[in-house]
């Protein structure tokens, strides 16, 4: 089967384990042909936005990407929020794709997307999105011109061939009934995911990450990552955790901080407590094995894929109560105002290590059930 990932509203990114390369990443796994246009949009290894070259290559996912340059009529920052690129239906019409998978629903090419559909009516066509109030339309001119006036048109035109818009929060849901106006019986829930690893690999990874940290069994250890920004509260953790002074306790921080966080007081903090380690920027596959060594992920603040990863390897979480976190927390771990009941939360913890165990293995049971991107990536060819 053909399977064409389209990422022209959002960046595609090598090495990295955003949804969309897990997705490509289990279609070529299950023997698929694969290909992934995208724009020139791209990360960069410290979590940044960046741009690259229009080019053809293997990617680390193992599929071919085409890479497309930005239309030239209009100054590139603003091709960058109209989204549209040369060439899009000739390089669908040459590959014929079975499926086609439409990553974000903000963009030009969505409209290129549905006029090729419906040449061609037998293309399994999906969209996804991403965007909710937290993260798009945050401005009045980016909500009201942008998002309702642009993208939202766009969006509802490409509905009539297309499957239900697959959303990847609850918050999502209700921003793009709100914002782009489609009727909430066209989306549906489509959580990020992760991979459930099977108890040997991940008892092995575990046990070897452990003993690389220098963490004995009974030591219960905390992970947050991301980058940190205000929104992630980073500094809420860390006054909680040195307020909590459980000598079986050690708090590990992967990530990097950026430029509007205080990152004086966060080196003072973690100065000041020998059980917190600052381990700098993890890769993809560096971040499996210290997710498998957690027994509690913390995300006090923002929304990040990197929670949805931590049920998948196991972890009790503690999460920001906000509506789209909700499915996640069902006896695996709790929910805090934003942060400021971290420390009692930890204390609670603290006094009752015995329950980490079956808050963990809960974890594990709602990620085999709704997470597991093999699973998901089945979904999408379920139609076809």
């Amino acid at each position: 089967m053909k399977i064409l990932h389209l990422c022209l509203s959002c960046s595609y990114s090598d090495d990295f384990l955003y949804q969309e390369n897990e997705l490509v990443r289990a279609h070529v796994a299950l023997g698929h042909d694969v290909r992934v246009i995208a724009s020139t949009e791209t990360m960069s290894k410290d979590g940044q936005i960046a741009y690259t070259e229009p080019k053809q290559y293997l990617g680390s996912d193992g599929a071919v990407v085409k890479r497309l340059p930005y239309r030239k009529f209009l100054p590139h920052a603003l091709m960058r929020k109209l989204r549209m690129h040369p060439g899009v239906y000739n390089e669908m019409k040459s590959f014929a794709p079975d499926v086609i998978i439409f990553h974000g629903t903000c963009g030009w090419e969505i409209r290129t997307v549905s006029r090729y559909v419906r040449n061609n009516p037998r293309t399994v066509f999906w969209i996804d999105s991403h965007a909710d109030a937290n993260n798009s339309a945050r401005t009045l001119f980016s909500k009201e011109i942008l998002h309702k006036r642009y993208y939202g048109p766009l969006l509802r035109s490409a509905l009539v061939g297309s499957n239900p818009v697959l959303c990847i929060s609850l918050e999502a849901i209700d921003f793009v009934n709100e914002t782009y106006g489609v009727p909430r019986n066209r989306l549906e829930f489509f959580p990020l995911g992760g991979h459930p690893l099977p108890d040997e690999e991940y008892q092995r990874k575990r046990s070897e990450v452990r003993a690389a940290l220098g963490l004995r069994e009974n030591q219960v250890m905390f992970f947050q990552s991301g980058k940190f920004d205000r929104l992630k509260r980073l500094n809420a953790t860390l006054a909680a955790f040195s307020a909590t002074p459980d000598p079986d306790f050690r708090l590990f921080i992967s990530g990097v901080i950026t430029k509007d966080e205080d990152a004086d007081e966060i080196q003072r903090l973690i100065s000041a407590d020998g059980r917190i380690s600052f381990l700098g920027w993890s890769s993809a596959a560096d971040m499996i094995g210290l997710l498998a060594a957690t027994d509690v992920y913390l995300q006090p603040g923002s929304q990040s894929v990197t929670m949805q990863n931590s049920l998948c390897q196991r972890c009790a979480i503690v999460i920001d109560d906000v509506k789209s976190h909700g499915p996640y927390v069902q006896g695996n771990g709790y929910l805090t105002q934003k942060g400021n009941d971290l420390r009692k939360i930890l204390g609670e913890i603290s006094a009752h290590k015995d329950r980490i165990p079956s808050m963990m293995e809960r974890s594990y049971v709602l990620a085999r059930e709704m997470l597991d991107y093999s699973s998901q990536a089945l979904r999408l060819l379920a139609n076809s």
